[in-house]
């Protein structure tokens, strides 16, 4: 058979690959703090005894769009979004440090600061531990201050500050639990510039229009590659049927 199919069936193998990531981008169009996935593919010509004029197609890169998502206002004491470049940084299982863009955060019935998903938000000497019955409010440079209700209301407590880093992105590695970790398995240091909004929460940065017309135009790509398998599959019958007849 034509060595066609080879080409084509690179192409449409590389082609899935990419409508999963744009399938996984429409799935998360409303996880708060959620960046989008990138596929970039490349063409990389074939090599032999004859002309170049084929090529296969090969995974780049995966990527990730670090663009900011938009910051929608919730009032909630515990919401929390960072503006611009910048990263939450929590507590992971083992120990290491991990980073986010999801400020929903929620107190523990033991009083620590963590995320929806149980992980502890750090803060300069570790975990922050909320008193309960106390009043909070997270200040633009991440600091958190706590005013014991029903008790003396101008008696202001420093809890402590938010974790916030900015390290280089291309440092940054997403793990299969959706948050960030560097490329070393090292803890970024604390950056100074970055701020947070209370009461914020940053959506996604998923553009719903351009990934379903990225799934439009993927989605023709992978039936022009099986058209070519088929063409290829045709010729071939052609070809046997002309070389039976001699």
């Amino acid at each position: 058979m034509d060595r066609l199919i080879y080409t084509a069936m690179s192409g449409a193998k590389h082609t899935i690959g990419q409508q999963a990531a744009v399938s996984h981008n429409l799935a998360n169009a409303t996880t708060t703090g959620f960046r989008a996935e990138l596929h970039k593919l490349r063409a990389v010509p074939m090599q032999g005894e004859g002309l170049p004029t084929r090529a296969f197609v090969i995974d780049a890169s995966v990527a990730t769009n670090f663009e900011a998502g938009p910051l929608q206002q919730t009032g909630r004491a515990f919401d929390v979004a960072v503006e611009g470049k910048g990263w939450l940084a929590v507590q992971l299982p083992d120990g290491s440090e991990g980073y986010t863009r999801n400020g929903s955060l929620e107190v523990s019935p033991n009083g620590v600061l963590q995320t929806r998903g149980g992980l502890p938000v750090l803060g300069d000497g570790g975990p922050i531990t909320i008193p309960p019955d106390n009043e909070v409010l997270i200040g633009k440079d991440g600091t958190i201050s706590a005013m014991r209700g029903g008790g003396a209301q101008n008696v202001v407590n420093n809890l402590g500050q938010l974790k916030l880093v900015n390290p280089p992105e291309t440092s940054l590695v997403r793990g299969d639990d959706g948050l960030f970790r560097l490329r070393d398995g090292g803890a970024a240091p604390r950056d100074e510039a970055v701020q947070v909004a209370g009461g914020y929460l940053e959506g996604s940065n998923v553009s719903v229009v351009d990934q379903m017309v990225s799934m439009i135009a993927l989605a023709r790509q992978f039936d022009m590659q099986t058209k070519m398998l088929q063409t290829a599959q045709q010729n071939d019958q052609a070809a046997a049927q002309v070389l039976a007849a001699r």
